[in-house]
């Protein structure tokens, strides 16, 4: 089969492999008719190359249709549609249990001190193959496969294995208050979606902020109030005015939807890239104990937020030894949530939307439609924000 693999920094390619077979009982093998390219996927691109090894197979955002099951599957059949979430959970340990799929019990990598298991992301979570590939083995798939109706297409669909609940569960951890207010830093995939859901569940004022062109203006044709980074000198003056909207105090609640690769960042740019310097094995070792993010998002969700608010975080974080305000952090009595989305957590709160109403805007979400001998092709458009690239869906 047709698959996309990681080969090194900004180097991935469409390579033909083995196609994958049942390995244990509680496998499924998938036929994937689509597959999403994640914000996620670059920082395996760039910033996370230590834990990665030539011929990986990259993505965690599929759906396709049964192909074959393991004799322990039940409630699964060949010719069922279904979207896979992108981590790995077993469905009847004490986390699962307790609504943390991304903490199982049953797929943890011990090894490396993780949570569950994630198709296509590292070594430090399993070295799992991954979903931008015609087929995927799905381990434990008597729990995880998310079965949906044959008809729409799957743009419909496809976002549940990750878009929808990583920005639902955002949202839900960033417990905006009824006529609240909610910035969004970082209008990408995950932040634009964060807005959509706000404004669904009727937070009063929500804002977004970004420096591309293009995801500014898909925000703002959904009523978001949006702010220019190119705009502004620096930090100040982009939280001035936010607090001024919000009556002196900032927002309520600030999502944090950017992550370790944080536009002005100059200082945990330069180490990132030193990093990725050296060899594997000795950047791993160093990521591990000293590894630093662009934490520029972060801090300005600090200094943003209202005093006694909210801050989440959807962004993903790599840094072992990245400083933090705890001072100001303290003072400001700010809550801070934040993890992988618990994606089985959220789905039966999700599906009821993905209608052909589309409150969410779905169906027209993806601004590339790809095929996958496309994907580095897709990967440097997307990195390098152009082509007006902001949700790409490659289909095998």
């Amino acid at each position: 089969m047709r698959a996309v693999t990681w080969q090194g920094k900004r180097e991935v390619r469409v390579e033909t492999v083995p196609v994958p077979e049942i390995e244990e009982p509680t496998d499924a093998i998938v036929r994937i008719t689509s597959s999403g390219l994640c914000g996620s996927d670059l920082h395996l691109y760039e910033v996370l190359t230590p834990f990665m090894t030539p011929g990986d197979i990259l993505g965690h955002e599929p759906i396709g249709v049964v192909e074959e099951v393991g004799s322990e599957v039940t409630g699964l059949k060949p010719g069922d549609r279904v979207v896979v979430p992108f981590q790995i959970a077993c469905g009847h340990c004490w986390m699962c249990g307790a609504g943390l799929p991304t903490q199982c019990e049953t797929t943890q990598v011990h090894d490396s001190g993780m949570g569950a298991a994630l198709f296509g992301y590292t070594r430090l979570y399993g070295g799992v193959p991954g979903a931008q590939a015609e087929y995927l083995r799905v381990p434990q798939a008597q729990f995880g496969p998310i079965k949906v109706p044959d008809g729409p297409p799957d743009d419909r669909y496809v976002y549940l294995s990750d878009v929808l609940p990583t920005a639902w569960q955002a949202v839900q951890y960033a417990d905006i208050p009824p006529g609240g207010s909610v910035a969004v830093l970082g209008l990408g995939p995950i932040g634009d979606m964060c807005c959509r859901i706000a404004r669904l569940q009727r937070a009063e004022i929500v804002m977004g902020v970004d420096l591309v062109s293009e995801r500014l203006r898909r925000a703002r044709e959904r009523g978001v109030e949006t702010y220019d980074l190119r705009r502004y000198e620096g930090r100040k003056e982009l939280i001035e005015e936010i607090r001024d909207r919000t009556d002196g105090r900032g927002p309520d609640a600030v999502i944090d939807a950017v992550g370790t690769e944080a536009h002005g960042s100059p200082v945990g740019r330069t180490a990132q890239q030193m990093s990725a310097m050296l060899p594997r094995a000795w950047a791993a070792r160093l990521a591990e104990r000293a590894g630093t993010d662009r934490l520029a998002a972060l801090l300005t969700a600090i200094e943003l937020v209202r005093r006694g608010g909210t801050i989440s975080l959807s962004g993903v974080y790599g840094g072992m030894a990245s400083p933090l305000p705890l001072m100001t952090m303290f003072d400001k009595q700010i809550q801070l949530r934040m993890g992988q989305a618990n994606v089985r957590r959220w789905v039966d709160d999700i599906l009821p939307l993905l209608t052909d109403e589309d409150p969410l805007g779905v169906d027209g979400f993806a601004t590339h439609r790809l095929p996958l001998e496309e994907a580095p092709h897709a990967y440097e458009i997307f990195q390098r924000k152009q082509e007006e690239a902001v949700k790409i869906l490659f289909q095998p």
